[in-house]
């Protein structure tokens, strides 16, 4: 018998945890589920469970990425060119994850009926969440500018969309069987093309120090692009913005500032990337998902989203420490590091120079 090394030990594990928290949160629901329970339905012990999480809470997150990761492919390719038509497949993409009125409580489908609960137990979690919602609909806005060249900001059109998808899946979950879910793609359809006041014109930008300009070599960490689920390509020129998961609304300042045709990274990291990253997997995977539904390939935003959980993208652009205030960016030209900005206004200061 092939033994395992450490590595691929733990990672066994972890598969063996998910299966097992899987079908507990399903069974049980996320409150009733027990720590214990899982472990003997994955045969490890209890300390085995929670070297791999720190918690129920993360577990359950990670539990929901796993299954949005499942079903993000689908089953035939976009149609839509217009914002109207790609706004309303990706609201029915959205409604279609939502449990029906005749399903059992205790199935898959109501998997994740204790999500938004769990997201509002602490203001940790709906902080970060707050932001996360805000990257859906800044990616989401931008999807919706490639369908329109040269149109106005999007982004508050995608925000009122997903306060009215929000609105269903509660709606869904609270009182099933109320109303019509799919009318909320009429709904965003419509949303497309309302003349909404919409600029880009963040007040402290004139107000950013330029970044420093430095020459390194730039060595990046081979890491997915979440977005894409494909390879990040971080050799070419462009801009590395690496932020905090309560800093993530200034990704904006670095796709609108960086020059046409260069490519911008944005790394997410946190403090604590064993209890907050799994939120942040479940978030950009259902944004992908949505995204895959809707927009052909050409109007996807020139933007790579890859989760940096150890940091190791952020040492290689000269950041040692993070946080989830981190605001940090740099600038690569012809394999170096030619620009590097810290701080509020850190992603336009690299874009620019």
């Amino acid at each position: 018998m092939v033994r395992r090394s450490r590595a691929e030990s733990q990672e066994h594990n972890r598969a063996k945890v998910l299966v097992a928290a899987r079908a507990e949160f399903t069974e049980r629901g996320f409150r009733d589920a027990k720590i214990d329970q899982i472990a003997e339905r994955a045969e490890l012990t209890r300390g085995a469970v929670y070297s791999n999480f720190p918690g129920k809470q993360a577990l359950y997150f990670a539990v929901l990425a796993e299954v949005a990761a499942e079903s993000a492919e689908p089953p035939y390719p976009p149609t839509a060119r217009t914002a109207e038509a790609a706004l309303g497949d990706f609201a029915r993409a959205w409604l279609a994850r939502l449990p029906l009125a005749t399903d059992e409580q205790r199935t898959a489908a109501r998997l994740g009926r204790d999500l938004l609960p769990e997201i509002l137990s602490g203001e940790r979690t709906s902080r970060v969440y707050a932001q996360l919602t805000g990257l859906t609909a800044i990616v989401l806005g931008l999807a919706l500018e490639g369908l329109r060249p040269g149109a106005a900001r999007m982004v508050r059109v995608a925000e009122t969309a997903l306060t009215a998808l929000h609105g269903a899946g509660q709606l869904a979950a609270a009182a099933p069987g109320f109303g019509e879910p799919f009318t909320m793609v009429t709904v965003c359809e419509a949303l497309a093309g309302l003349g909404l006041d919409d600029e880009w014109r963040p007040a402290h930008l004139p107000f950013v120090p330029k970044a420093r300009t430095v020459d390194e070599p730039w060595s990046p960490p081979a890491l997915p692009d979440a977005l894409r689920a494909e390879p990040a390509r971080l050799g070419g020129d462009g801009v590395v913005a690496v932020l905090g998961l309560h800093r993530l609304a200034a990704l904006e300042e670095a796709v609108r500032a960086a020059p046409a045709g260069a490519q911008v990274t944005v790394a997410l990291v946190t403090g604590t990337p064993d209890e907050l990253a799994p939120l942040a997997r479940l978030v950009v995977t259902e944004l992908r998902a949505g995204l895959l539904a809707a927009f052909p390939a050409p109007a996807w935003p020139r933007l790579q989203l890859v989760h940096d959980d150890t940091g190791a993208l952020a040492a290689a652009a000269g950041l040692p420490a993070r946080s989830d205030a981190t605001e940090f960016a740099v600038r690569i030209a012809d394999g170096r590091i030619v620009a590097r900005a810290d701080g509020y206004g850190a992603c336009h200061a690299a874009a620019v120079g």
